[in-house]
């Protein structure tokens, strides 16, 4: 870390990652130890250790680039002499990506799962930033490999969000035994006008329960539990519902979905959930005394037979603004056409 101290790069730096990048491959790399720093107690091989460490340093060459001709990082004629030593040794990094990108390749399948899963965040990084992006088609090749070979769900679903985030197809995927899989290649952004993925995302989420049991994903109630998913923002489930909602052809298509989501929404959930449900429900806004379509009454009406959904209305408030419906649970009822409780 002596070249890598707080994410800075160093003019040590490049040299000093060409050497790790070059001795990938000695068997001593592959003796296991315990790495306090990044993994706790954790023993895995150094391999890893040194396919993670070389993944940090792309991170950090690539903060601030951009595909301009000036760079992000560049102090211009006005710069310290120490930033302009701090852009050298950026530069000297970037100009050595794509020897390491070839050395962390060759452990993308690896027999050792904890040496894949570093060298295939290593990859990620070195090809997050423009210049090796064309190595992109060349590494998915070599990934393709991996979800046929492993029988590691996580391993499997990481491998597939990840070449599908790079733009390449996942559509091979969507007729995969385990549902979980056909799901992750599904949320593919090139899966976009694909009909059967939406179907696919569709049919998943008429059964939330069997998604949260996919992963050990992080909750609200516990958020040090398992670890999130590349790619997907927040939990699976509802990254499967915002994929839903964007492809869907209108909220009739949506009914099954939004409807089985309804035990796993309360006042805290509604951004993730049945907040963006119901603006998919009323895409032009609720017109007072309109009459609700057949869908937007089953759903309204079951929201309003949640009681956890109608708790400290200060968090729901903004989305029934948004699309002119009241935020006061009798209010709703009354819509309904529905008697109101005795108070």
């Amino acid at each position: 870390m002596s070249v890598l101290h707080q994410e800075s790069l160093y003019s040590a730096t490049a040299p000093a990652a060409l050497y790790v990048a070059a001795v990938l491959n000695d068997p001593r790399t592959l003796a296991c130890h315990e790495d306090h720093s990044t993994r706790g107690d954790r023993a895995r091989p150094l391999r890893a250790s040194l396919l993670e460490w070389l993944g940090q340093i792309a991170d950090s060459a690539a903060y601030g680039e951009t595909t301009d001709d000036e760079d992000g990082n560049d102090p211009g004629v006005t710069g310290t002499v120490r930033a302009v030593r701090a852009v050298r040794a950026v530069r000297a990094v970037r100009a050595v990506r794509g020897t390491i990108h070839d050395a962390v390749c060759a452990h993308l399948l690896d027999p050792d799962p904890t040496v894949r899963e570093a060298a295939l965040n290593a990859t990620t990084a070195l090809l997050r930033s423009p210049e090796p992006a064309g190595r992109i088609s060349a590494t998915t090749q070599i990934l393709r490999q991996l979800p046929a070979e492993s029988t590691d769900r996580r391993e499997r679903a990481t491998t597939i969000l990840t070449i599908g985030a790079w733009g390449e197809d996942t559509t091979s995927w969507l007729t995969d035994p385990d549902p979980a899989i056909r799901a992750c290649a599904a949320l593919s952004p090139g899966c976009a006008g694909n009909t059967e993925a939406t179907r696919t995302i569709l049919r998943a989420l008429l059964d939330p329960a069997a998604i949260d049991s996919w992963f050990l994903e992080p909750t609200r109630a516990d958020p040090w539990a398992g670890n999130p998913l590349p790619y997907v923002e927040g939990r699976l489930r509802h990254a499967l519902l915002a994929v839903a909602i964007e492809r869907a052809d209108d909220f009739d298509e949506l009914l099954p979905a939004a409807m089985a989501s309804i035990p796993f929404c309360s006042n805290l959930t509604i951004a993730e959930d049945w907040g963006p449900l119901l603006a998919a429900a009323f895409p032009s806004g609720y017109d007072q005394g309109a009459e609700l379509t057949p869908a937007q009454h089953c759903y309204l009406e079951a929201l309003a037979d949640r009681d956890v959904c109608w708790r400290y209305t200060h968090h729901i408030t903004s989305w029934f603004d948004d699309v002119g419906l009241p935020a006061d649970r009798n209010a709703v009822r009354a819509l309904l056409g529905r008697p109101q409780p005795h108070q």
